[in-house]
Protein backbone atom coordinates (compact mmCIF):
# COMPACT_ATOMS: atom_id res chain seq x y z
CA UNK A 1 0.00 0.00 0.00
CA UNK A 2 2.79 2.24 1.18
CA UNK A 3 4.80 1.82 -1.78
CA UNK A 4 2.19 3.36 -4.19
CA UNK A 5 0.96 6.05 -1.91
CA UNK A 6 1.59 9.21 -3.51
CA UNK A 7 2.64 12.02 -1.05
CA UNK A 8 0.91 14.66 -2.70
CA UNK A 9 -2.47 12.72 -2.06
CA UNK A 10 -1.70 12.85 1.80
CA UNK A 11 -3.15 15.69 3.96
CA UNK A 12 -1.48 15.11 7.45
CA UNK A 13 -3.52 16.56 10.44
CA UNK A 14 -2.93 16.73 14.59
CA UNK A 15 -5.49 18.16 16.61
CA UNK A 16 -4.86 19.93 19.95
CA UNK A 17 -7.87 19.97 22.58
CA UNK A 18 -8.89 21.11 26.11
CA UNK A 19 -12.03 21.05 28.44
CA UNK A 20 -14.89 23.17 27.66
CA UNK A 21 -14.69 24.50 30.75
CA UNK A 22 -11.41 25.46 32.90
CA UNK A 23 -12.46 23.87 35.81
CA UNK A 24 -14.90 21.28 37.10
CA UNK A 25 -17.17 24.01 39.05
CA UNK A 26 -17.59 25.77 35.90
CA UNK A 27 -19.48 23.33 34.07
CA UNK A 28 -23.56 23.64 34.17
CA UNK A 29 -25.14 21.18 37.41
CA UNK A 30 -26.54 18.32 35.07
CA UNK A 31 -22.72 18.31 33.26
CA UNK A 32 -21.10 17.83 36.17
CA UNK A 33 -23.07 14.68 36.93
CA UNK A 34 -22.85 13.61 32.97
CA UNK A 35 -18.81 14.00 33.70
CA UNK A 36 -18.99 11.61 36.86
CA UNK A 37 -21.25 9.06 35.34
CA UNK A 38 -18.65 9.52 31.82
CA UNK A 39 -15.52 9.15 34.23
CA UNK A 40 -16.19 6.80 37.09
CA UNK A 41 -14.36 3.61 34.78
CA UNK A 42 -11.42 5.78 34.13
CA UNK A 43 -10.54 7.24 37.61
CA UNK A 44 -8.26 6.08 40.17
CA UNK A 45 -9.82 4.74 43.21
CA UNK A 46 -10.48 7.73 45.97
CA UNK A 47 -10.64 10.31 43.03
CA UNK A 48 -12.62 12.69 42.61
CA UNK A 49 -14.66 13.84 39.26
CA UNK A 50 -13.29 17.10 39.55
CA UNK A 51 -9.78 16.18 40.29
CA UNK A 52 -10.24 14.07 37.18
CA UNK A 53 -11.62 16.90 34.66
CA UNK A 54 -8.27 17.81 33.92
CA UNK A 55 -8.62 15.00 31.59
CA UNK A 56 -11.82 16.33 29.90
CA UNK A 57 -10.28 17.08 26.53
CA UNK A 58 -9.71 14.01 25.87
CA UNK A 59 -13.93 13.43 25.26
CA UNK A 60 -15.42 15.32 22.68
CA UNK A 61 -18.67 15.47 24.33
CA UNK A 62 -17.05 17.30 26.90
CA UNK A 63 -13.40 18.58 25.25
CA UNK A 64 -13.17 21.09 22.51
CA UNK A 65 -10.45 21.80 19.70
CA UNK A 66 -8.38 24.94 20.18
CA UNK A 67 -6.22 24.00 17.44
CA UNK A 68 -5.47 22.14 13.95
CA UNK A 69 -2.36 21.71 12.34
CA UNK A 70 -2.32 20.85 8.68
CA UNK A 71 0.90 19.63 6.24
CA UNK A 72 1.46 19.23 3.08
CA UNK A 73 3.77 17.69 0.87
CA UNK A 74 4.74 19.14 -2.54
CA UNK A 75 7.63 18.62 -4.98
CA UNK A 76 9.88 21.47 -5.56
CA UNK A 77 13.55 20.91 -8.25
CA UNK A 78 12.86 16.79 -7.61
CA UNK A 79 13.12 17.68 -3.74
CA UNK A 80 10.11 16.93 -1.46
CA UNK A 81 9.10 19.90 0.61
CA UNK A 82 6.65 20.22 2.92
CA UNK A 83 4.39 23.36 4.31
CA UNK A 84 2.41 23.39 7.49
CA UNK A 85 -0.07 25.83 8.86
CA UNK A 86 -2.11 26.09 12.10
CA UNK A 87 -5.97 26.96 12.63
CA UNK A 88 -6.42 28.67 16.04
CA UNK A 89 -9.18 30.31 17.72
CA UNK A 90 -11.04 30.26 21.30
CA UNK A 91 -13.96 29.46 19.03
CA UNK A 92 -14.06 26.18 17.83
CA UNK A 93 -16.86 26.71 15.25
CA UNK A 94 -14.48 29.11 13.13
CA UNK A 95 -11.90 26.21 13.01
CA UNK A 96 -13.65 24.03 12.28
CA UNK A 97 -15.55 25.91 9.45
CA UNK A 98 -12.29 26.60 8.04
CA UNK A 99 -11.05 23.10 7.76
CA UNK A 100 -14.38 21.87 6.25
CA UNK A 101 -13.96 24.20 3.72
CA UNK A 102 -10.36 23.46 3.30
CA UNK A 103 -11.24 19.82 2.95
CA UNK A 104 -14.45 20.65 1.10
CA UNK A 105 -12.00 22.23 -1.69
CA UNK A 106 -9.70 18.61 -2.19
CA UNK A 107 -9.18 16.11 -4.75
CA UNK A 108 -11.45 12.93 -4.34
CA UNK A 109 -8.45 11.58 -4.35
CA UNK A 110 -7.30 12.71 -0.72
CA UNK A 111 -5.97 10.85 2.20
CA UNK A 112 -6.12 12.19 5.46
CA UNK A 113 -3.44 10.90 7.73
CA UNK A 114 -2.74 11.48 11.76
CA UNK A 115 -1.10 9.21 14.21
CA UNK A 116 -4.14 7.59 16.80
CA UNK A 117 -6.43 9.33 14.03
CA UNK A 118 -8.53 6.70 13.92
CA UNK A 119 -9.31 5.91 17.32
CA UNK A 120 -9.01 9.94 18.13
CA UNK A 121 -8.70 12.34 16.15
CA UNK A 122 -11.09 11.64 12.74
CA UNK A 123 -14.06 10.67 15.39
CA UNK A 124 -13.12 14.12 17.69
CA UNK A 125 -14.14 16.68 14.82
CA UNK A 126 -16.59 14.40 13.15
CA UNK A 127 -18.32 15.08 17.23
CA UNK A 128 -17.40 18.32 17.34
CA UNK A 129 -19.12 19.42 13.87
CA UNK A 130 -21.95 17.78 14.54
CA UNK A 131 -22.31 19.50 18.09
CA UNK A 132 -21.73 23.06 16.53
CA UNK A 133 -24.24 22.05 13.94
CA UNK A 134 -21.95 22.04 11.10
CA UNK A 135 -22.07 19.28 7.84
CA UNK A 136 -19.21 16.61 8.19
CA UNK A 137 -17.12 16.71 4.57
CA UNK A 138 -17.48 13.86 2.84
CA UNK A 139 -14.05 12.93 3.13
CA UNK A 140 -14.95 12.14 6.87
CA UNK A 141 -18.36 10.71 6.54
CA UNK A 142 -17.50 7.46 7.79
CA UNK A 143 -20.39 6.24 9.00
CA UNK A 144 -21.99 2.77 7.80
CA UNK A 145 -18.40 2.20 5.89
CA UNK A 146 -16.52 -1.06 6.28
CA UNK A 147 -12.93 -0.93 7.60
CA UNK A 148 -11.34 -1.65 4.31
CA UNK A 149 -13.85 0.96 2.98
CA UNK A 150 -11.81 3.61 5.04
CA UNK A 151 -8.97 5.19 3.14
CA UNK A 152 -7.59 6.99 5.78
CA UNK A 153 -4.12 6.33 6.96
CA UNK A 154 -2.88 6.28 10.70
CA UNK A 155 0.76 5.79 11.25
CA UNK A 156 -0.10 4.20 14.73
CA UNK A 157 -2.16 1.58 12.89
CA UNK A 158 0.61 0.80 10.49
CA UNK A 159 3.45 0.39 13.43
CA UNK A 160 0.73 -2.38 15.00
CA UNK A 161 1.11 -4.56 12.01
CA UNK A 162 -2.13 -6.15 13.39
CA UNK A 163 -0.99 -6.53 16.46
CA UNK A 164 -3.78 -4.81 18.46
CA UNK A 165 -2.98 -4.35 21.94
CA UNK A 166 0.11 -2.81 21.15
CA UNK A 167 0.42 1.26 21.39
CA UNK A 168 3.51 3.19 20.37
CA UNK A 169 3.49 6.96 20.90
CA UNK A 170 4.41 9.55 18.16
CA UNK A 171 7.71 10.26 19.78
CA UNK A 172 8.67 7.25 20.44
CA UNK A 173 8.46 6.70 16.80
CA UNK A 174 10.34 9.56 16.27
CA UNK A 175 13.31 8.35 18.62
CA UNK A 176 13.74 4.58 17.17
CA UNK A 177 14.05 6.17 13.73
CA UNK A 178 16.19 8.28 14.85
CA UNK A 179 14.67 11.28 13.53
CA UNK A 180 15.25 14.99 14.11
CA UNK A 181 11.86 16.07 16.09
CA UNK A 182 11.59 20.15 16.54
CA UNK A 183 12.28 20.92 20.32
CA UNK A 184 9.43 22.18 22.23
CA UNK A 185 8.68 22.55 25.56
CA UNK A 186 4.75 21.95 25.92
CA UNK A 187 3.44 18.29 25.32
CA UNK A 188 -0.72 17.15 25.81
CA UNK A 189 -0.81 17.28 29.61
CA UNK A 190 0.28 21.41 29.66
CA UNK A 191 -2.19 22.37 26.69
CA UNK A 192 -5.21 22.74 28.68
CA UNK A 193 -2.82 24.77 31.43
CA UNK A 194 -0.83 26.70 28.14
CA UNK A 195 -4.64 27.48 27.12
CA UNK A 196 -6.30 28.33 29.92
CA UNK A 197 -3.74 30.75 32.60
CA UNK A 198 -1.13 31.56 29.73
CA UNK A 199 -3.91 31.87 26.92
CA UNK A 200 -1.25 31.27 24.75
CA UNK A 201 -2.76 29.66 21.57
CA UNK A 202 0.47 30.52 19.40
CA UNK A 203 2.55 28.62 21.45
CA UNK A 204 -0.12 25.50 21.59
CA UNK A 205 0.44 25.77 17.38
CA UNK A 206 3.85 25.54 17.05
CA UNK A 207 3.48 22.65 19.84
CA UNK A 208 0.96 21.02 17.40
CA UNK A 209 2.48 22.15 13.97
CA UNK A 210 6.15 20.09 15.85
CA UNK A 211 3.62 16.62 15.93
CA UNK A 212 2.94 17.20 12.31
CA UNK A 213 6.24 17.60 10.98
CA UNK A 214 7.48 14.25 13.09
CA UNK A 215 4.54 12.45 11.57
CA UNK A 216 5.35 13.48 7.63
CA UNK A 217 9.04 12.48 8.46
CA UNK A 218 7.50 8.97 10.67
CA UNK A 219 5.50 8.66 7.35
CA UNK A 220 8.39 9.01 5.12
CA UNK A 221 10.10 6.63 7.02
CA UNK A 222 7.36 3.84 6.38
CA UNK A 223 7.71 4.49 2.74
CA UNK A 224 11.65 3.90 2.88
CA UNK A 225 12.04 7.66 1.52
CA UNK A 226 14.78 10.18 3.12
CA UNK A 227 13.20 12.64 5.72
CA UNK A 228 12.85 16.34 4.58
CA UNK A 229 15.22 18.51 5.70
CA UNK A 230 14.24 21.59 8.16
CA UNK A 231 14.80 23.80 5.21
CA UNK A 232 12.66 22.26 2.86
CA UNK A 233 9.81 22.90 5.88
CA UNK A 234 7.86 25.61 5.75
CA UNK A 235 5.72 27.03 8.21
CA UNK A 236 2.51 29.02 6.85
CA UNK A 237 1.75 32.00 9.15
Amino acid sequence: MLKHLKLNNIFLLDIETVPQYESFDELPIHFQALWEQKSQYQRQPGQTASAFYERAGIWAEFGKIVCISIGIFHLQDKRTHLRVRSITSDDEKLILLQLIDLLNHQSPQLRLCAHNGKEFDFPYLCRRMLINGLQIPAILQLSGKKPWEINHLDTLEMWKFGDYKHFTSLNLLAAIFNLPTPKSDLDGSKVQQVYYQEKNLKRIARYCENDVITLAQVLLRFKGLPIIPPENITLVE
